[in-house]
């Protein structure tokens, strides 16, 4: 019997969550917190700093730049080990930069934290992708990943808020202390529940490369990155947005980041059954809906019950993620490890991206909403790169 063929035999069955899948989602939690928490607390940074908002927005960029720069170069070195070897180095890398960020005495240094902090998410959750979906039959693929993915979401429905709201009690820098511990028991749980799998010597540095001579893959990879920008777009400034134009109350920036957590959840558990039916129109539909909300976005915030819809909304674009993530791993051949890895390069790519551009549409005088319409932009360039990815595939099948 395979490996694979014996992590089928014992995977979970009817949907449910192995101890393998809990551990990498865990990991997942404490990622998706310390990416996402800051975000609630760029005003407190900008102040204990002494800089503008969209400066202490740096941050954000610096650390989507280190998962950007990260991805690639770690799986590619990593390729051959075994899997949950590099998990547990990937996870104490990530506390390292947590811990880091906590002591972080000036900008400059914060900002160089967070760079280091970013450097293992995107092998992470790359490595995490193929152990779970090497657990299961080929047609659960996508939510296999999702389970996993679903650590991410849950860290924006309860993790992000309850970090913000002890970062805004107790400080910005207790939020990454935090996250820090986070990482420090998801490399136990790896420990005990993540096989020990052995090394793959066929996996060289050079097959994993052969990924980027791939159309498919590049194509792929600029879907997330420019069609997913828009989400970032909004949410790194949401604060402020909801504050200065909807009218919310500071202190009830943590709910509306859990409704947006809500959102995120739904939008992956959609989008990861969607994906496994049909990954194309999956994807498809979610750049379509992302593009709607950013424009209700841009132009309904002016009240709070309405920005409860659309903080749900936006999340709900994370219904892309599942499906881009699969889509990699069919198009990239044998080098799976870079190409699970780059997705989220890309992802970050967008989130870097989309706090810069919507900064640029802040600092311009365009108001705090105009990030929706920033979104929007970035969502139709997305669906242009993924409709001409499409008719390549058709071309590539009538030719067979």
């Amino acid at each position: 019997m395979s490996d694979h063929a014996i992590s089928i035999a014992t995977a979970p069955r009817r949907g449910s969550m192995s101890a393998a899948e809990l551990a990498l989602a865990v990991g997942g939690f404490g990622i998706g917190t310390g990416e996402f928490a800051i975000m609630g607390l760029l005003p407190q940074v900008a102040d204990d700093l002494s800089i503008s908002v969209p400066s202490a927005g740096m941050v954000i960029s610096a650390y989507a730049l280190g998962v950007v720069v990260g991805a690639p170069l770690i799986a590619v070195l990593a390729a051959r080990h075994s899997r949950q070897r590099v998990l547990l180095l990937l996870m104490a890398l990530f506390a390292l930069g947590n811990f880091a960020s906590t002591i972080a005495p000036n900008f400059g240094l914060l900002v160089g934290a967070r760079f280091l902090a970013g450097l293992p998410h995107g092998a992470y959750f790359g490595v995490a992708s193929l152990v779970a979906a090497g657990m299961v039959a080929p047609h659960q693929r996508a939510r296999a990943i999702g389970r996993v993915m679903l650590g991410l979401t849950v860290a924006t429905l309860v993790g992000t808020p309850l970090v913000a709201w002890f970062g805004q009690a107790l400080g910005w820098r207790t939020a990454f202390a935090i996250v820090g511990a986070i990482s420090l028991v998801t490399m136990a749980l790896i420990l005990m529940h993540v096989p020990r799998d052995k090394a793959n010597p066929a996996a060289t540095p050079l097959r994993e490369l052969a990924a980027l001579g791939k159309t498919q893959v590049w194509l792929t990879l600029a879907i997330c990155s420019i069609g997913c920008g828009g989400m970032f777009a909004v949410f790194s400034y949401i604060t402020p947005a909801l504050t200065e134009v909807a009218g919310v109350p500071l202190s009830g920036v943590p709910l509306m980041l859990t409704l947006f957590g809500a959102g995120m959840i739904l939008g992956n558990v959609v989008g990861s059954r969607l994906a496994d039916w049909s990954l194309v129109k999956a994807i498809g539909l979610a750049l379509v809906f992302n593009l709607a909300t950013f424009v209700l976005f841009a132009l309904t915030m002016d009240s709070p019950w309405i920005a409860v819809v659309n903080v749900v909304m936006v999340g709900c674009g994370f219904a892309v993620v599942p499906g881009i993530q699969t889509r990699l791993m069919d198009v990239s051949g044998e080098a799976q490890t870079l190409a699970a890895a780059l997705m989220h390069s890309a992802f970050n790519l967008a989130n870097a991206l989309g706090a810069w551009l919507g900064g640029l549409s802040i600092a311009a005088g365009y108001g705090w909403t105009s990030t929706g319409g920033v979104g929007a932009v970035m969502a139709v360039f997305g669906i242009v790169i993924f409709l001409l990815s499409v008719r390549l595939d058709r071309k590539r099948a009538a030719r067979i």
